[in-house]
């Protein structure tokens, strides 16, 4: 497919669209037992998502409408806000399931890191535009990644997965506009030594690492067994949509980071894999935008928008299949969040306006 320049990726429309609605689907069949239970209204956790998503579909076409080369203006202020308002969280923030990720805002709560997702990358995408020509040195690579390091840590503090991804972001960004590859080997090296002091500051995080290994052994690990039940008495076809009963209170928050466990059990293999190409699709025009962009900064803002994509569902997947330790993240528009949901629509918007550019 070619697009014209005018016209969006129609493609990358319809996978988004089908996911969106997919994904209100899914959530209130997983949600509607909670929302009976907690608020007396099984359409509770719905109402709130599809006025998120409506939010975010308009502010979508409007970003998508704008020519995106004015945000290079608006990347710096956006990054300085992302780090102001993770400041906020560390101090007034509002603090569910032993996690400080909010901030309220009147009747509304709002979770900054994910609007730090999409500073970042508007703001790498800026610095890796201005110093493209020195990329392929090493110390330019250190510059531009120590940058993100403030944010990375502010949002570590209180939300360890989202930092990863930010981290992640950064990390493929950098990597798309270097020249040379050789260099990454020493920033793997690194980073897995970052990793691995963060890890030991906090003994929760350690204690994490035993629960992945011996779920059984610890209370903590009861939502990652109950989830892997559900996956497992899915099969091929599922049990049905509507008809799951892990999420009858078994799988705690079944709605949130575990709802993919849920997908497998009602809908199985076949069900689980239609959702998994969906991905597929997106992060497959996210590529291709990628390589046809009018200029690096578009491509750069597709690149980053696919590095959150890809990075932010594997890792959901994993920690659903126990494949990696529990990190508490969401499957993008399948998952229950507001925030969430309005950003990553915001993100799409940016990487349609990219598209309408193409020649």
């Amino acid at each position: 497919m070619r697009e014209e320049k005018g016209k969006y990726d129609y493609t990358l429309l319809a996978a988004l669209f089908l996911l969106v609605i997919a994904g209100l689907v899914i959530l209130y069949s997983t949600s509607a037992y909670n929302g009976e239970v907690k608020f007396q209204d099984s359409f509770y956790y719905l109402k709130k998502q599809a006025f998120a998503t409506g939010l975010g579909i308009a502010c979508m076409f409007f970003v998508a409408g704008m020519d995106y080369h004015m945000w290079k203006h608006a990347a710096f202020l956006g990054y300085l806000i992302a780090i102001l308002l993770s400041l906020a969280v560390i101090f007034v923030g509002q603090e569910y399931n032993g996690s400080k990720r909010w901030l309220s805002l009147g009747p509304f709560s709002f979770q900054p890191s994910e609007f730090s997702k999409v500073a970042v990358i508007l703001f790498l995408a800026v610095v890796v535009t201005k110093n493209v020509k020195d990329m392929g040195k090493m110390r330019t690579l250190i510059k531009v990644m120590v940058m993100i390091l403030p944010i990375v840590g502010l949002v570590g503090a209180s939300n360890l997965s989202t930092a990863i991804i930010i981290l992640g972001i950064g990390v493929i960004l950098v990597f798309v506009a270097s020249p040379k590859y050789g260099q990454f080997l020493v920033m793997g090296a690194l980073g897995v030594g970052f990793m691995a002091v963060f890890l030991a500051l906090e003994s929760y995080r350690l204690e994490r690492l035993e629960i992945w290994r011996n779920p059984e052994a610890y209370e903590k690990g009861y939502q990652t067994i109950q989830g892997l039940y559900a996956i497992g008495s899915g099969g091929l076809f599922g049990r049905g949509l509507g008809k799951s009963v892990q999420k009858l209170g078994f799988v705690p928050e079944a709605q949130n980071d575990m709802i993919f466990s849920i997908i497998c059990e009602e809908l199985g293999l076949i069900g689980a894999g239609f959702i998994l190409i969906l991905f597929l699709v997106l992060i497959w025009r996210f590529f291709v935008i990628a390589t046809r962009a009018q200029d690096l900064f578009g491509a750069l803002i597709a690149a980053g928008a696919m590095a959150h994509m890809i990075i932010q569902v594997i890792l959901n997947i994993a920690v659903v299949t126990n494949t990696i330790p529990n990190t508490g993240i969401t499957l993008p528009f399948v998952s229950y969040g507001g925030t969430s949901v309005v950003f990553l629509l915001i993100e799409m918007g940016l990487v349609l306006s990219v598209s309408k550019m193409i020649q």
